[in-house]
């Protein structure tokens, strides 16, 4: 092969660029624009012939956009005649839509692999999928890397006293489990209800957390509904301040304004998404994690 080229798509091209720098890789802009009507036109004027391509776009929000734009990024480094196509999707979005519920529902992250698949993208490098059991959707290989040596790094030069790491649901227990073990901290976790999609609903702590400094860490804040519940429920057993941490920075409108109104202090999340940039979270850089796995999957064979 020619060498690796990282081909930044419309949805994060900072990362992008930090991953090429971090990787010894060419950057290419992937030309995004639309025709009249909104219809994605996608353009790449670099050569790409022999090349080990690297597309770099989460599939945040718009997320239907960002998934067609990735497709059609793909297909045209295809068309261009590159050795090797694989996708670095920092954040993917339907894979919280990765079971069907009941009749009528779509397993929508399955389709969304597939749309990959279709495209014609080999190999995929993602972080932090939702349920590690979405690897399965994929006909291609998948890397799934875990933001635990940055974020863990982050929090510990935070040099919180007497801290306590918090699950907000069972969902996320493995994740604080690690990073509890990892910082010698005690581990708690929130008993919840959702008596609808979007609405969380906190009952109880297990777990002791009064005079402590409690971390709560979660994949994502949507709408910053589980953190608002986690952080009331911990300050009612008596917590001295209460923090939070999520890997994606996927937040819709008013979301930091609910978690800073329910009392929580610091707020951190990786830069998976151009989200994290906004002025009220701090940030957690991971294009090394990304730049270090383009450079091991480099090495392997083009089947």
């Amino acid at each position: 092969m020619k060498g690796i080229a990282i081909v930044a798509g419309d949805a994060h091209p900072e990362l992008a660029r930090e991953i090429a720098a971090l990787a010894g890789a060419e950057l290419i802009p992937a030309g995004v624009s639309a025709f009249a009507d909104g219809e994605t036109r996608v353009r790449i004027d670099a050569d790409l012939h022999g090349r080990d391509v690297y597309i770099v776009q989460p599939t945040s929000t718009p997320v239907s956009e960002r998934l067609v734009t990735l497709a059609l990024i793909a297909d045209a480094a295809r068309g261009a005649q590159a050795a090797r196509v694989s996708a670095v999707i920092p954040y993917f979005g339907y894979a919280r839509q990765d079971v069907r519920y009941g009749p009528g529902e779509p397993r929508s992250a399955h389709i969304a692999a597939r749309i990959l698949d279709g495209a014609g993208i080999e190999r995929l490098i993602a972080l932090e999928l939702h349920s590690p059991a979405l690897e399965s959707a994929f006909e291609m290989p998948v890397v799934h890397l875990r933001a635990d040596e940055p974020v863990l790094a982050g929090i510990r030069g935070w040099g919180m006293r007497d801290l306590a790491i918090v699950s907000p649901d069972a969902g996320g227990l493995k994740r604080a489990q690690r990073y509890a073990q990892a910082l010698s901290a005690p581990l708690a976790a929130i008993v919840k209800t959702r008596p609808s999609d979007d609405v969380a609903v906190a009952l109880r702590v297990l777990g002791e957390v009064r005079n402590r400094s409690c971390l709560v860490v979660d994949d994502m804040a949507s709408t910053g509904r589980t953190i608002e519940g986690a952080a009331r429920a911990l300050r009612d057993a008596g917590a001295r301040e209460v923090h939070a941490l999520f890997i994606h920075a996927v937040t819709a409108p008013g979301a930091l304004e609910r978690i800073r109104g329910a009392g929580v202090g610091r707020i951190a999340a990786t830069d998976s998404v151009g989200a994290a940039r906004d002025p009220r979270v701090e940030v957690i850089p991971v294009a090394g994690l990304f730049a270090g796995a383009v450079a091991a999957f480099s090495r392997a064979p083009v089947s």
